[in-house]
């Protein structure tokens, strides 16, 4: 059965794959929604190529947004995405410096494979629901106790 909306289908879809340079991630998308995307794409993988004027704390951003409010909607798609084989890590605590804003459905942080992180943020910015996933760089991930 399909989402709500079809940047929910491609977020869940795409967004938690490795190894997917901008382009690929954007006509993985367009293959599944259409041409041109239905919804704004941010998409980089500093392990694959620099990203220039990205933030320090992340190594790797997948982020859909659209209009209306499909929080809820999103929320449910992705818990259901990241509980599915192979399960997207475990809930830690949020690493720094991620912060629960105004608008926010769902902030988690996720204990990966190899002490890797990745934090999972959907909400809404004004009119608009986003849906983001970011992978830490490894310097940031899960200290060894």
């Amino acid at each position: 059965m399909p989402a709500a909306h079809p940047a929910i289908d491609a977020f869940t879809a795409f967004c938690f794959k490795a190894g997917q340079t901008p382009d690929v991630a954007r006509a993985n998308m367009e293959q599944l929604t259409g041409v041109p995307l239905p919804f704004a794409l941010s998409f980089w993988d500093k392990s694959l190529a620099p990203a220039p004027g990205t933030p320090d704390h992340a190594e790797r951003r997948c982020e859909v947004s659209f209009e209306g409010d499909h929080a809820a909607t999103a929320v449910e798609a992705v818990r259901a995405k990241m509980a599915s084989p192979p399960v997207f890590g475990t809930q830690i605590a949020l690493p720094a410096p991620y912060v629960r804003e105004a608008g926010t459905a769902l902030i988690e942080g996720r204990e990966l494979l190899r002490k890797r992180v990745a934090v999972v943020h959907i909400g809404t910015r004004g009119t608009r629901t986003f849906i983001a996933v970011d992978r830490l760089p490894a310097s940031m991930g899960v200290a060894d106790g």
